[in-house]
């Protein structure tokens, strides 16, 4: 168990900083011509900060010492960057925050359900996953002896 929860950590810790990174430093976030400097300057200091403590979250997963104990320290880390995203999400009618810039965004992600055209948000469509993975992972850890 302590492997699967090494491994679902280890997902949710990229989920939060490798992917951020691609898209954030692009074309859509940080080079985006429609953005203030001010906002790009944020976005690039949010994906370097979450790089950083995804390196540290991944460090302590996999060199920490003791069985159980040692991964509480990285899925925190996973909770504080995805509660992060969920609060932001939530709260976006509060200060005039929208998922999508109207000019380069990132794309949603069109799908079919039974016949019916949906779409999601690109974000949250990745995000939901990866947040359950650390919510698993989680859970596994709770079982592990400390």
């Amino acid at each position: 168990m302590l492997l699967a929860a090494q491994i679902l950590l280890t997902i949710a810790t990229l989920g939060y900083s490798a992917i951020p990174t691609l898209v954030d430093l692009g074309p859509t976030h940080a080079t985006n011509p429609s953005w203030t400097g001010h906002a790009r300057y944020h976005v690039v200091w949010q994906v370097v900060s979450l790089v950083l403590m995804a390196l540290l979250g991944l460090f302590l997963t996999w060199t920490a010492t003791g069985p159980g104990i040692r991964l509480w320290i990285p899925a925190a880390l996973c909770v504080v960057a995805y509660g992060g995203f969920w609060a932001a999400l939530l709260t976006r009618s509060k200060y005039r925050g929208i998922l999508q810039d109207e000019v380069n965004g990132v794309p949603e992600v069109g799908f079919k359900v039974f016949g019916w055209k949906a779409s999601i948000d690109a974000n949250v469509s990745q995000f939901t996953p990866l947040t359950l993975a650390a919510l698993i992972a989680i859970a596994i850890i709770a079982t592990l002896p400390a």
